[in-house]
Parts: structure tokens; sequence; C-alpha cells
């Protein structure tokens, strides 16, 4: 398998492309999966305080004798923690038994307005060398457009939603105008669209499985990918997208099935705590 690629955030730092997620992954399930993960190849760990799996994560990585500069780990500040951002990341220190290289407000929560206040809670643990890079999640471009008119840091990346059914293509126009990475939760749409003619026919032609097409489409187009599963052979299966590549007809193909197919909360509404 080849060696996962990188994408460079805008303050220098290397993120692997290709991460492993945890969310929905019961704690006690959460170590076995992430160490499959890793024995995989992984090296990017995507988690979250909410997730409740932070200690099996962090159980992983310590029993995996990988060295700590080889892994890349990601955690996320919940919502009910927007006024106290330095406690809630201690907290998520404590489970992980490290602290992660980005640090990411999981939602904006509109209705309670205090992703401001976060996020400068966020800057004081980047000035203080706590987090390599620090980020934002489901921010919509009128969220990051707040936080950036504030003139300090700007976020190094943003993860949302994102999959053939649903582009965010403002979303994505935004992150690019200001150097953001963006990053892709649910990049399989939950299974919704690997059945879909266009992904199926893509995926016969080359050889390989509707996921890796899917996956392989947002590595072509620059994005950070974060598939889940809790199978060995699929978690290898979803890492191994490197021995190929998509024609522009393909990528064409697969760009055309928008349709705003939303599987989670929309961030202009989703407030909960």
């Amino acid at each position: 398998m080849s060696t996962i690629p990188t994408v460079t955030l805008a303050n220098g730092v290397a993120m692997p492309q290709v991460g492993f997620g945890v969310f929905q992954v019961p704690d006690d399930d959460t170590e076995a999966a992430v160490s499959a993960a890793l024995e995989a190849g992984y090296r990017s760990i995507d988690t979250a305080a909410v997730y409740g799996n932070e200690r099996g994560v962090g159980r992983a990585i310590e029993r995996s004798g990988i060295a700590r500069d080889e892994l890349f780990v990601t955690t996320k500040l919940w919502n009910s923690d927007h006024e106290r951002p330095l406690e809630a990341y201690e907290r998520s220190v404590e489970l992980l038994g490290l602290d992660p290289d980005l640090y990411l407000i999981h939602w904006p929560t509109p209705g309670r307005d205090l992703y401001v206040a976060a996020w400068q809670g966020l800057e004081e643990l980047y000035a203080a060398g706590r987090v390599r890079a620090i980020g934002v999640s489901n921010f919509l471009p009128e969220h990051l457009d707040r936080i950036i008119a504030l003139g300090g840091t700007v976020p190094a990346v943003n993860q949302v939603e994102l999959h053939p059914a649903l582009q965010q293509r403002s979303v994505q126009a935004a992150d690019a105008r200001h150097g953001i990475v963006t990053e892709a939760w649910s990049p399989l749409a939950q299974g919704a669209v690997l059945a879909d003619p266009a992904i199926t026919a893509i995926a016969s032609r080359l050889g390989r499985t509707p996921a890796q097409v899917i996956l392989r489409w947002h590595l072509q187009q620059g994005r950070v990918v974060i598939p889940k599963s809790v199978t060995p052979s699929r978690i290898a299966e979803n890492l191994d997208l490197f021995g190929f590549e998509l024609t522009d007809a393909d990528l064409g193909a697969i760009d055309a099935l928008e349709r705003d197919g939303r599987t989670g909360p929309h961030p202009a509404e989703f407030d909960a705590a």
C-alpha cells in the first residue's frame, strides 16, 4: 500500500489526507477499531468529546507502540463547552492521554452565539503550543467570516458533511478563499450513494469498490477524508486508494450527483447541547 499523502495546512503542518473516524463507535469497541486502523496503516484518527470514545482512542494509540510524532490526532469541542473551552480541552487530553494535533469547534450553534468566544479559547491553546493547529467543523461561510473578521488565527481546517450527494460548494469556495483545508465527514453519505449507477459503473470499469471510487474522488479534489468502519477488511479497503486514478470524465460524473442530500443536521439550525 502506498504511503498516505498529506495536505499542508496554512501554518505548514502536514496532515494525512486519509484518516480514520470513530463517530458512533462505542468506547468499548473503539480500541479494537482504532488498533485495526493503525495496523492497516492509518496514522490519522478523528474523534470528539461528544462521541464518548476518546479514552478508547487513547488506549489504542498507547498500545500500538507507534511513535507519537508519526500520528495525527483530532478531537473536538462540544457545544455545551463553548464558554469553557480550556477546561473541555483538558478533559479530552486526560481521556486521550495526549495533546491532540488538531482541535476543532464541533458546531457553530448560532442560536447561542458563543462560537466566537470558543474560538478565542482555541487561539489561546494554539498560542501556548498545546495544539499544532486549530479549526472548525460544520461552519458555513457566514460563521467563518465572523471569526476571521476578528483578525486573529484563521482556522486551518473546516470539517463538514461532504459526499457526492451534498458537495457544499459554497463552503468549499469559502474555505479555499481563506486557505482553509476542507475535510469531509460522512464522505460516503453513510452508504447512501454506493449504489448510484454512475459510481458503480466507474467501480466496475476500474475493478474497485464504490466506496474506493468515492474516496478517490475526494482525494483528487484535494479534500481530507475520514471514513469509518469497525470491520477490519473494510478499514483496510478504505485506505487502498492509491493504485488507480479517476479520469476527468469520472470526476464530472460524480460531481453531477449533487442533490442537497444532507444526512446530518444543518449547521444553521443545529443547537443541541
